[in-house]
């Protein structure tokens, strides 16, 4: 059975690792097909990724766009809606972060971050959870973060955007559950992705990888219809890296 995933932020980092673990997925499982929508800023990035899953027997389609502008957000809901007319499952991964003092961010880092991680998400959800509730199917992932739950001092800006997405995340469950639609919020601590820079091997060895985030969120989307995982909540063993 083919199932239509879209994954946003998917050229890098986390989401490049669940879009290869739903095509292995695929590889390993004669009942799951996936179709993958991959979006991404830089086309690259998504060139090198489709292949890479078409390797494991994946469908892939890419659709270059920044998830921070309203119009592109548009467009690529209505290629999901006009290239397939349905959705299976939609993992809202796309998100960036500008760190520094409180007294140092200003009103474009504030602005950046604000346009991908609330109102992108917000708007590309509104636009697909519909299709979900009219078949009373379907699954939503938001990758937050567990700077949704907790503040770190020199993620104001970031910390903010993600005690908000986790708003999204409950009134969409409020939405969701009526119509058997299922929606789950990823909370990983520290992951090694670009979004941290140049790091050196020791401050790397205490982050997660990439791949431990993507299993479990593939594992819960394999579950059962009846059976909803609600959170994930990750964390490097040796707890959360402390902003100093």
């Amino acid at each position: 059975m083919t199932h239509i995933i879209l994954i946003t932020g998917a050229g890098k980092g986390i989401g490049r690792a669940i879009a290869i673990a739903f095509a292995r997925a695929g590889r390993n499982n004669p009942d799951f097909d996936p179709l993958l929508v991959l979006c991404s800023r830089n086309q690259s990035d998504l060139d090198s990724l489709s292949l890479e899953c078409r390797a494991e027997g994946a469908i892939t389609e890419t659709f270059a766009c920044d998830l921070g502008n309203i119009d592109d957000v548009r467009r690529l809901a209505a290629y999901v809606i006009g290239k397939h007319g349905t959705i299976d499952c939609l993992v809202n991964n796309a998100g960036v972060g500008r760190f520094g003092p409180l007294s140092e961010m200003t009103e474009d880092d504030f602005d950046y971050t604000m346009a991908t991680n609330l109102k992108g998400t917000f708007f590309l959800t509104q636009a697909l959870f519909p299709i979900m509730e009219k078949k009373r199917s379907g699954h939503i992932f938001f990758i937050t973060s567990v700077a949704a739950e907790k503040a770190f001092r020199h993620s104001s800006v970031y910390c903010m955007s993600k005690f908000g997405q986790r708003g999204l995340v409950e009134t969409m469950r409020l939405y969701a559950r009526p119509c058997n639609v299922r929606i789950t919020d990823v909370m990983p601590g520290a992951v090694c992705t670009p979004m941290w820079g140049e790091v050196d091997d020791d401050f790397k060895a205490l982050m997660m990888m990439p791949e431990e985030i993507a299993e479990p969120i593939v594992q819960a989307y394999l579950q059962p219809g009846r059976t909803t995982v609600e959170e994930i909540v990750l964390r490097p063993t040796g707890g959360d890296l402390q902003d100093s």
